[in-house]
């Protein structure tokens, strides 16, 4: 990496790290836009209005930002001049934004270079033939409509100030920008498909265009705990090319490298492309051998059935808003989630920064992929979802983490779903688009209630009282004929087919450990009640001989929001161990 004035200096993506690359992070000159006149100002071309500063990654409504405004201005602007270094000369110069919240516009040395609609997902584009030598300048326009109901939003208020489940918004550069120099030939993607059953891997390359027209061979080297495990030599005949490795190394029988939160084992790969014996892409990434089934109406992971203890997790910090301020905060996220008894999270209304899902890899942390959710529907909506979607399963297919997909949480953006054709059609639609796309995971319909088709039936159910949530899963019937929040499980003829039964929202007990004040789904008055109740939402589930899985709401505060197992700032509120008894069902047995 070239050094520089960086903040957040982590490599972006360790999926796929190449070892040279240049992080924009840092600060920019920035603008509010609030008459909407800078592009027909010309602003791309005049730094002028750029009349103040602001640390990217951070959105201005951070204090990490050096802003903290969290009044509404739907256009702002960045700026900022870079250097190519000069020994990547001959190179084409590949500029990445990780996320803009939620459209951009992005123009070098006044040409517009490329635009993008979603706010979650990444995006890039070869900047070569518009720079020049010396100084370059890089500027950035970003739209995120305050107001939009049918904007994907997530949990972002429509409002200034926040206020009950919804938080402050995000708008612009909230993950980190980049450049990086590739040759003319070079792997755009990888994707990666494990057989635990046959012991194998199959790997997909996908190369540049410019790959077509030579004669190019791809070595790729598997190794595990350095040592190495085997090795493939081909040629790519086309932009895209496929082989199926077997693995020569143990199985699953005592000695296994299968990949769990248990045992998070993962193999390394190192990738060589070469063009008339010349090696002129290399790279490291890496892959888990991992299997998510249903079998018999069971949740698998690895042939075996597998019991998820998750934690919702909205991915909200103090001071980064969406972003997490530095690598050690998302270590310390999954070391606290772990500690406590969890094997996973269901991160709610956000698609995490993949930096975060690489520790999960590494950590051994099951993940439940998610996206932010408009909140009413419109065609316009359709189209944008469905794009952003597409390109959240393609970001992230690769990681064994991600154990399951939620297109839709709580009807969302559907909120008719339950007596309008079309809004039923919608969720169908999303249900089988990620099938289409990713056949590994399973995808659930709607998570909460309301659903048509599912492979999951996920329930939202915020009772506390322990009798009550134990009557209600003492069997399948009885769960599925429940109506948590008056809301039908199945709705538009849809009927039980014997999916895993599982409850993923659950407690919410509101408890003050910290200067905030807020709202929650139940209170709790001091630790021994706190735990009290705790124990009293975990048990009848635990022993429930048909719940397959939980989601205990939620990891910490987030603003007003006090129904964390953590304060805001990351303090558990009771210790840790007593939690961990509790979700894992060590306090039940002694009850």
């Amino acid at each position: 990496m070239i050094k520089g004035n960086n903040i957040r200096p982590e490599y972006p993506r360790p999926s796929q790290k190449r070892d040279r690359w240049l992080s924009l992070n840092g600060e920019w000159d920035f603008a509010f836009d609030d008459e909407r006149k800078g592009e027909s100002d010309k602003w791309y071309k005049n730094a002028a209005p750029f009349y103040l500063k602001i640390q990217v990654p951070f959105a201005y409504q951070s204090t990490l930002s050096g802003i903290g405004d969290s009044s509404f201005h739907d256009v702002v602007w960045y700026r900022k001049m870079i250097h190519v270094p000069s020994e990547w000369s001959g190179q084409r110069i590949i500029l990445h934004f990780g996320a803009v919240d939620y459209k951009a516009k992005v123009w070098v040395n006044e040409q517009l270079a490329v635009t993008h609609e979603g706010g979650h997902t990444p995006f890039r584009q070869d900047i070569t033939d518009l720079l020049k030598d010396g100084g370059n300048v890089i500027t950035v326009r970003a739209e995120d409509d305050s107001l939009d109901l049918t904007q994907p939003r997530g949990k972002q208020y429509w409002e200034e100030q926040s206020a009950s489940i919804f938080y402050t918004r995000t708008t612009g550069i909230w993950q980190s920008v980049w450049l990086e120099p590739v040759h003319s030939v070079h792997i755009d993607k990888l994707k990666y498909k494990p057989d635990i059953d046959r012991n194998e891997i199959e790997i997909r390359t996908f190369m540049s265009e410019a790959a077509a027209r030579q004669e190019v061979w791809v070595e790729a080297a598997i190794s595990f705990d350095g040592k190495p495990v085997a090795e493939e030599r081909f040629k790519a005949n086309g932009r895209e090319e496929s082989r199926t490795i077997r693995l020569h190394d143990f199985n699953d029988h005592g000695l296994g490298r299968w990949w769990s939160p248990e045992k998070p084992n993962l193999y390394d790969v190192r990738f060589r492309l070469s063009v008339d014996g010349n090696v002129v892409d290399e790279f490291d990434s890496y892959f888990g051998m991992r299997k998510v089934s249903i079998e018999n109406g069971k949740f698998n992971l690895n042939n075996r059935p597998y019991f998820m203890r998750l934690v919702l997790d909205q991915g909200y910090f103090p001071d980064g808003i969406l972003t997490p301020p530095s690598e050690e905060a998302i270590l310390k996220d999954i070391e606290l989630t772990k500690a406590m008894g969890f094997n996973g999270v269901r991160k709610h209304q956000k698609t995490e920064d993949p930096l975060f899902l690489y520790h999960c890899d590494r950590n051994g942390l099951l993940v439940w992929g998610e996206c932010a959710n408009a909140y009413q529907y419109s065609e316009a909506y359709v189209g944008r979802f469905t794009r952003e979607w597409h390109e959240i399963v393609e970001r992230d297919y690769n990681h064994p983490c991600i154990v399951a997909w939620v297109p839709i949480n709580e009807s969302w953006g559907v909120p008719n779903i339950q007596i309008d054709v079309k809004q039923q059609q919608h969720a169908l639609a999303m249900y089988h688009l990620v099938k289409s796309l990713d056949e590994t995971r399973p995808v659930i319909g709607n998570d909460g209630w309301e659903m048509l088709e599912t492979d999951l039936v996920a329930i939202h159910d915020y009772e506390w009282r322990e009798e009550v949530l134990a009557e209600r899963y003492v069997s399948a019937d009885s769960a599925i004929e429940a109506m948590p929040a008056n809301r039908r499980i199945l709705i538009g003829g849809a009927s039980y087919k014997g999916q895993p039964i599982m409850v993923t929202e659950f407690g919410g007990i509101s408890f003050r450990k910290s200067d905030w004040e807020g709202w929650g789904y139940s209170g709790a008055s001091d630790d021994e009640d706190f735990l009290k109740r705790l124990n009293a939402v975990f048990r009848p589930l635990l022993l429930s001989p048909v719940v397959q899985a939980v989601c205990y709401t939620q990891l910490t505060d987030v603003e007003q929001e006090i129904n964390g197992l953590l304060t805001y700032d990351r303090v558990p509120k009771v210790p840790l161990e007593a939690i961990r008894q509790i979700v894992t069902g060590q306090r039940n047995s002694q009850s």
